[in-house]
């Protein structure tokens, strides 16, 4: 019988990447999204659909329901949906805060525990998709970083929390992935970015932060056939990172002292006096 797999935020970019890869690879996937022009055309391309609000918890308990009803089974949910909050943190404020926190850690843990018990009948397997962002926090991204540093604490306790019950955590680390992330960053810099910032005279660099993400980037389809080959391992578990700068920089994050790393963050993205 084949795995089935529940990945979130399939609309675009990883998720979907990731989707149609592990279809090809022989997964039953079943893919969420939240518009229903988003739900038919993953339909056109064969995939299985459910929609899903992750910030709705009536939304969450129904996607789960229609699951269990249709597959009666999970081996594998994928953590994906998400946003980048780009722009100074005390421009985001709480407010800004609240809000990516809502997305990127509290609906995933919703979910997770929304999915737990058909987890648990088949010992399956948790894959959060963290960010190289939460390893190596740079400016104008506090807000995300935080995020997803948090994602990746959460990760950590969950993998040795949900080891004795037989159920798996891979936390994901990707590195610059072509998903369009820089494009929606860059929306929501601008929409956060005022004149009467304090910030307003270095946009330039809180540009350059939206488009970090673009440089030298792995496709997503190369992404998914990477992740794909670790969900296909029986012992997959614990912590992995792909894509450009997957490595190099939680490297230069470890070994670079404090001062060092300030200094050359600062004057990438235009900070320096």
């Amino acid at each position: 019988m084949s795995k089935t797999i529940l990945i979130t935020g399939c609309s675009s970019g990883i998720g979907k990447a990731l989707a149609l890869e592990a279809k090809q690879q022989g997964y039953r996937v079943f893919a969420t999204a939240r518009k229903e022009a988003d739900l038919a055309a993953l339909q056109q391309l064969g995939l299985e659909t459910i929609r899903l609000e992750m910030t709705n918890p009536d939304s969450v308990k129904q996607a789960v329901l229609q699951l269990q009803q249709q597959a009666g089974r999970l081996d594998i949910l994928v953590n994906n949906a998400g946003f980048g909050a780009i722009g100074p943190v005390l421009d985001a404020g709480a407010k800004g805060l609240r809000q990516q926190f809502e997305v990127n850690v509290f609906a995933v843990m919703d979910l997770t525990q929304a999915c737990l018990p058909l987890l648990l009948q088949n010992k399956g397997l948790i894959v959060n998709i963290g960010s190289v962002s939460g390893v190596l926090t740079t400016p104008f991204a506090g807000v995300y970083c935080a995020s997803k540093a948090a994602l990746h604490s959460l990760s950590d306790a969950l993998r040795m929390e949900l080891a004795p019950l037989g159920v798996r955590v891979l936390t994901v680390q990707p590195g610059a992935i072509d998903t369009g992330f820089a494009s929606r960053a860059k929306q929501e810099a601008e929409q956060l970015l005022k004149p009467d910032s304090l910030w307003w005279p270095m946009r330039e660099g809180v540009m350059l932060r939206a488009n970090a993400s673009q440089n030298q980037p792995t496709s997503a389809a190369s992404f998914a056939k990477s992740l794909v080959l670790e969900l296909n391992k029986a012992d997959c578990s614990g912590v992995v990172g792909i894509g450009h700068g997957a490595f190099t920089l939680p490297l230069l994050a470890r070994l670079l002292p404090q001062k060092w790393l300030d200094k050359v963050l600062s004057r990438k993205f235009k900070l320096s006096r």
